[in-house]
């Protein structure tokens, strides 16, 4: 007879809170701070979160909804909940890395957005989930670039999402994380006293016969099976010029397919994406990663998706840590979400499970949410659902 430890934990989790503080405890120091990140003094990475915590909302006491929907479409895909799966780079908190994220978005229905600094290559995600957009940054000659959209249109990529929103602005105040070059036997002699601190993360990587993979398959050319290191992919891209508003307009081109155009913060900045002939924006400041001091990203949502979606697609993309927030974003105008560090927790704490976990949070939170509010669907939500502080919104770019 199986008797059941009392003592084991058990791997599912109540909040996105409770994933990221068992990340914390099973992952490497330098590991769970790269995931923390945020630039500079943290200022926008925690105005993020606390913008939402700003937002109340307006319950009903009496008429709610016995049955209520949350199915959506982003860029022609349906998915089942609002919620998809932003594109992070090298996701070495699990041998399984992406096609974990890929196996767990299709699971539950939605949508998996893959970088092309991401640790498995685009026809292997695509594989675990068809439903996959993949990322691209503006790095190397337009020519490699359509090399990289050819490879992504042939795996099976169903969109194409453009991050151009970086100034690489660093500088933290706490000190970054250690990430080498490549995970090789002087690394690993060197990086083994933090290691050690958590065998069963190393155990992890040990039992698959795999190493962390701090390369990036989708960035290899033609013709070779090994990509660059981050750090090659890195280089790459702070040494292409940036990209104009004309170059947007060839990438729309060039892909030919649904479109989305991620970091914009900017009422003008918006405009500029309609008229380039994108198919949807994420609103959205790298999640603290990029230029600290940008307000909290919800707070500029409402004044663009007021411009301009009526005419594109609008998403938001950072912060998101509870159905609510999905709710309260869904509330001024978004289409949808994105989220990146929420399920990379999940990842780390429980594997494919941890991220299918993350993904139940957040479904039975927004659930919750429309019950009190009285929706019997995501479609019906409004301003008028929220308490909305004066002089919440930053409407940038008017």
């Amino acid at each position: 007879m199986k008797i059941d430890n009392p003592w084991k934990q058990n791997p599912w989790f109540e909040s996105v809170a409770v994933a990221q503080r068992r990340a914390k405890r099973r992952l490497p120091a330098s590991v769970y701070g790269a995931l923390v990140a945020g630039s500079e003094r943290g200022q926008t990475i925690s105005e993020n979160e606390a913008a939402f915590a700003a937002l109340g909302l307006a319950p009903h006491v009496a008429g709610q909804q016995p049955a209520r929907s949350m199915s959506t479409s982003v860029l022609g895909v349906d998915i089942a909940l609002p919620v998809i799966m932003s594109p992070t780079g090298v996701q070495a908190v699990h041998p399984d890395g992406e096609v974990a994220v890929a196996r767990a978005a299709a699971a539950r229905g939605t949508v998996i957005g893959l970088s092309n600094f991401a640790s498995r290559s685009v026809e292997e995600v695509v594989e675990a989930n068809p439903n996959t957009f993949f990322q691209m940054y503006w790095t190397g000659d337009r020519e490699v670039m359509v090399q990289r959209m050819e490879r992504a249109r042939r795996a099976g990529a169903k969109a194409l999402i453009a991050t151009l929103d970086w100034s690489f602005s660093m500088g933290r105040d706490w000190g970054s994380p250690e990430i080498p070059e490549r995970v090789d036997v002087r690394t690993a002699v060197r990086m083994a006293p933090e290691v050690l601190r958590r065998p069963a993360w190393m155990w992890q990587f040990a039992k698959t016969g795999v190493i962390p993979d701090l390369t990036a398959p989708n960035l290899a050319p033609p013709g070779e099976a090994k990509g660059p290191t981050f750090f090659g992919a890195y280089y790459e891209w702070m040494n292409t010029p940036p990209p104009s508003w004309e170059d947007v307009e060839w990438m729309v081109r060039e892909w030919g397919g649904p479109f989305m155009l991620k970091g914009v913060c900017r009422v003008d900045d918006a405009k500029r994406a309609v008229d380039a002939g994108v198919s949807a924006i994420s609103v959205s400041n790298h999640g603290g990663n990029n230029l600290d001091g940008t307000p909290g990203i919800v707070r500029m949502l409402n004044p663009i998706a007021t411009a301009v979606g009526d005419q594109i697609e609008v998403l938001l993309d950072g912060g998101v840590r509870r159905g609510s927030d999905v709710v309260k974003a869904l509330a001024l105008g978004a289409r949808a979400v994105m989220i990146g560090r929420a399920y990379l927790w999940g990842l780390a704490a429980n594997g494919q499970a941890g991220v299918e976990n993350v993904l139940d949070v957040l479904r039975s939170g927004i659930d919750s949410a429309l019950l009190g509010l009285g929706k019997a669907s995501i479609d019906e939500l409004g301003p008028d659902d929220l308490i909305v502080p004066d002089g919440f919104h930053r409407p940038l770019g008017v």
